[in-house]
């Protein structure tokens, strides 16, 4: 073979390589469970036993997605004693997400119609803000920011000023509300329902309340004001 078929061999076998090793990454990603782990895992680690548990997934099915996205390096493990965690490998991971997801919310009518019909099932009315306009508010104080998320979410990192109010103490809590603020929910990211329900909630009680459109992972990414436990 002369040189210069094996060179245009040497270029084929490159690509070939290079596209296939790609294309492991999009295969374990091109799954609606793996998508909502790697959205869950953006909050911080979790046992196989608790990512079972959020998406609704038997324990082993929530394994067999696991180790999909750990083989294409994905997520990686992390042992304390006897117990074993999950995280992203990276924020690029969850960064790459978030492209996809917004690939498809622009260029999929379905995407949008569907979060539109379910936040209308919710309440009419409901409205979202995007974090920029957030942050304007908190500096402003005209607002109250609820992080919706369970109280473990909300201990490893917080939006600044936020109180901890997962949904089963939501209705406790109002008694103590001003109905003169403007309430702000926010919880996992834009799919995350937990925002939904407390604002549904809210205005149903008489307060004038709205959702934060992103999660707090988007917002740590912005290097907005947050609240972070030191590992």
């Amino acid at each position: 073979m002369s040189g210069k078929n094996r060179s245009i061999v040497d270029k084929r076998a490159f690509k070939d390589t290079v596209y296939t090793e790609l294309a492991k990454v999009a295969k374990a990603m091109a799954n609606p469970v793996r998508l909502e782990i790697i959205d869950l895992l953006a909050q911080g680690p979790f046992s196989v036993e608790q990512i079972a548990n959020y998406t609704n997934q038997s324990i082993a099915n929530a394994s067999q997605h696991l180790q999909n996205l750990k083989k294409a390096q994905l997520v990686q493990i992390n042992k304390q004693g006897n117990f074993i965690y999950y995280s992203l490998r990276s924020n690029g991971v969850y960064k790459t997400w978030i492209a996809l997801r917004e690939l498809g919310i622009h260029f999929n009518a379905e995407v949008e119609k569907v979060i539109t019909d379910f936040r209308q099932g919710q309440n009419e009315n409901l409205q979202a803000i995007d974090a920029d306009t957030l942050a304007t508010l908190l500096k402003e104080e005209e607002i109250l920011l609820l992080d919706v998320r369970p109280e473990e979410e909300y201990n490893r990192g917080h939006i600044h000023q936020a109180l901890s109010m997962p949904l089963q103490q939501l209705e406790k809590a109002i008694k103590a509300f001003d109905k003169r603020k403007t309430i702000v929910a926010y919880c996992r990211g834009p799919f995350c329902v937990y925002a939904d329900e407390a604002v549904a909630f809210l205005m149903e009680k008489g307060f004038k309340a709205i959702r934060l459109e992103e999660g707090y992972p988007e917002w740590a990414l912005k290097g907005l004001p947050t609240n972070k436990k030191e590992e």
